[in-house]
């Protein structure tokens, strides 16, 4: 069962209600039941985007994002998804899902949307300032979720910084990079920004601002040049006449750029998988959103997750990792 929170999304709750039945069965609903039908639990109450996540989840327990991700801390559901703010999913998750023991921080994975090279970008955005080990536990739950979700055999992990050479970028990813290059991980050492959407990794690990800026950067550029594409094909009847030749090749190239068909960043060091999908997903995006969760859930990411963290020695003081208690 899937948690489904249906508001917050810039296209309303009844789109995030499609979005649910067109992924198929196995989804609990979270929002406004006057709107919804009955078959949403009444959640009316939304979190917004200009509240401060922690006190607004603390406060407001009835919030469709409190109630959805309480779902999947007491065991009703297996897996959260939200279209709304953020900040408000990461509060929600923390508080109810909790984090597995041992990790230090959770961390918003998102998949760039690159075609031909998928590449895993993370933290981009939960954690604006990260120490060594955080950066190092990044890249074993980044690893694991390639492995578990999308079958990369052994992904290539990489530090974003500002030059290839070791020694490059802040005392933070020096020192993280030698504890990558000396750990268990496939690490294939520092990557610059330009080689984000190249396919010199499968993993990217940078701190959150970093990690959100160069997203946002990214999602804007392919935007501009599809826009770019179609307003040439469409400048003279010559053009018109050569784009409808290339018009299967470009719709494709634009559908692997759409970060609707990516279905949303996951959050990662939580008990159970959480996807926060864009806030101007499609009906088909939420779709894609609900299908995520519920393979990472199928394919027992973070139970991987946490494997993978103690075979490699990432994690923090604590005895071992648990993924089976989630009321501690």
């Amino acid at each position: 069962m899937i948690a489904l929170d249906a508001n917050g999304a810039d296209a309303g709750p009844a789109t995030v209600a499609e979005g649910g039945r067109l992924a198929g069965g196995g989804v609990l609903l979270f929002g406004p039941a006057a709107a919804l039908g009955a078959d949403a639990v009444d959640a009316p109450e939304a979190i917004g985007a200009g509240e401060e996540p922690a006190r607004a989840v603390r406060n407001r327990p009835g919030a469709s994002i409190v109630q959805a991700a309480r779902a999947v801390g007491d065991g009703r559901a297996q897996a959260l998804v939200s279209a709304g703010p953020t900040g408000a999913a990461l509060a929600a998750s923390v508080l109810n899902v909790k984090r597995l023991r041992g990790v230090h921080r959770p961390a918003i994975a998102a998949l760039v949307p690159v075609p031909g090279h998928p590449t895993l970008l993370l933290d981009a955005g939960a954690n604006a300032e990260v120490r060594p080990e955080h950066l190092v536990q990044f890249g074993h739950m980044g690893a694991a979720f390639m492995s578990a979700v999308h079958a990369v055999e052994r992904p290539r992990v990489a530090l974003l910084s500002m030059g290839e050479e070791a020694a490059k970028g802040t005392p933070d990813v020096v020192e993280a990079h030698a504890r990558l290059a000396n750990g268990t991980l496939n690490f294939v050492g520092n990557v610059e920004g330009g080689d984000l959407t190249c396919g010199a990794a499968d993993v990217v690990v940078t701190d959150g601002f970093t990690g959100n800026v160069a997203l946002k950067v990214m999602e804007g550029t392919a935007k501009t040049v599809v826009g770019a594409v179609r307003d040439a094909v469409r400048s003279s009847a010559v053009s018109s006449l050569g784009g409808l030749l290339i018009r299967r090749r470009v719709g494709a190239l634009r559908e692997q750029l759409d970060p609707n068909a990516v279905g949303g960043a996951i959050l990662l060091g939580l008990r159970a998988p959480v996807v926060v999908a864009h806030g101007a997903s499609s009906a088909e995006g939420v779709a894609n959103a609900v299908r995520l969760a519920r393979r990472a859930v199928d394919e027992r990411m973070v139970e991987r997750t946490a494997a993978a963290l103690e075979a490699g020695g990432a994690m923090r003081s604590v005895p071992a990792a648990s993924v089976a208690s989630r009321h501690e």
